[in-house]
């Protein structure tokens, strides 16, 4: 009778505490909560301090970034690309009747390197410690991001060396946007009959067109010439996110590369990797 008694006391205190929590309150303390947090997003310590621990961020087009020390790096390389803004503007929030769980919806705006991407959100909140803390964040565009004319006279273009993954003996242009940050690209490279970048992967995808000569893609993660599809000048190829491939040119050839910086290169084996033999 005494266990009875007791459980029964428990489940009346349970229900006594659910009782106090107003979650009306509670609702419009969240959206507050995410309001100041897109006010602190021109400082990345107060952007950091509103995201739980093991925080995941879900970033569109790429792998999600778990973890305070990873959403730093990510923040900070993004941050960093010129003309970078980013705001939103919560449109709902809800609350759990434990008053301990919630999520926000709305709309956002992000701006870097002179393109413009508008979209919508869904983050989701856990109270720790008594404050509101976020525990996952997704969001995607309404659409292509609004990118500004640009004309570029092929004489305005400087030519240099390639990046440090890169092979020597290419030659490299940048016609748009900067491949070391975070923000959309172009580039343009010149290259001898022969050059060869072995099997290797990039963190984006990468659209390239054969502007002149011509040019060879292999899949998977063996070099095999044979097997290779060649492609002349006006061909066109979409190389994914992460998808091993091996890259020639069969006679003297120029691309151009668009892509979403920065720019980075994996290879299969590290042994063929130039960085490793300087």
């Amino acid at each position: 009778m005494r266990p009875r008694i007791l459980l029964t006391g428990l489940a009346i205190l349970a229900a006594s505490c659910a009782a106090t929590v107003d979650v009306e309150q509670e609702r419009g303390a969240l959206l507050q909560r995410d309001r100041d947090w897109s006010a602190a997003a021109t400082n990345t310590d107060q952007f950091l301090s509103f995201l739980a621990p093991d925080a995941s961020v879900y970033p569109t087009g790429t792998p999600v970034v778990t973890g305070a020390d990873a959403i730093r790096q990510m923040f900070t390389e993004m941050s960093s690309a010129p003309g970078f803004s980013v705001s939103w503007t919560p449109a709902r929030a809800s609350v759990s009747a434990s008053g301990d769980l919630g999520y926000t919806t709305g709309s956002y705006e992000f701006a870097a390197g002179g393109v413009t991407e508008r979209g919508k959100y869904v983050t989701t909140w856990a109270k720790q410690a008594g404050a509101w803390l976020v525990t996952e964040d997704i969001f995607n565009p309404d659409g292509p991001p609004a990118v500004p004319h640009a004309a570029v006279a092929p004489d305005t273009l400087v030519w240099g060396e390639p990046p440090p993954g890169l092979p020597a003996g290419a030659t490299v242009a940048v016609v748009s946007g900067d491949p070391t940050q975070a923000q959309p690209f172009v580039i343009r490279a010149r290259m001898p009959a022969g050059y060869r970048v072995p099997p290797h992967w990039h963190p984006t995808t990468e659209n390239i067109t054969v502007l002149a000569g011509t040019v060879a893609l292999g899949m998977g993660e063996t070099w095999d010439e044979a097997t290779m599809t060649s492609v002349p000048a006006g061909g066109y190829l979409v190389v994914p996110a992460e998808m091993r491939h091996a890259f020639m040119t069969r006679t003297a050839a120029t691309i151009q590369v668009h892509g979403i910086g920065p720019f980075a290169i994996t290879y299969v084996n590290p042994a063929d990797d130039p960085r490793q033999k300087n």
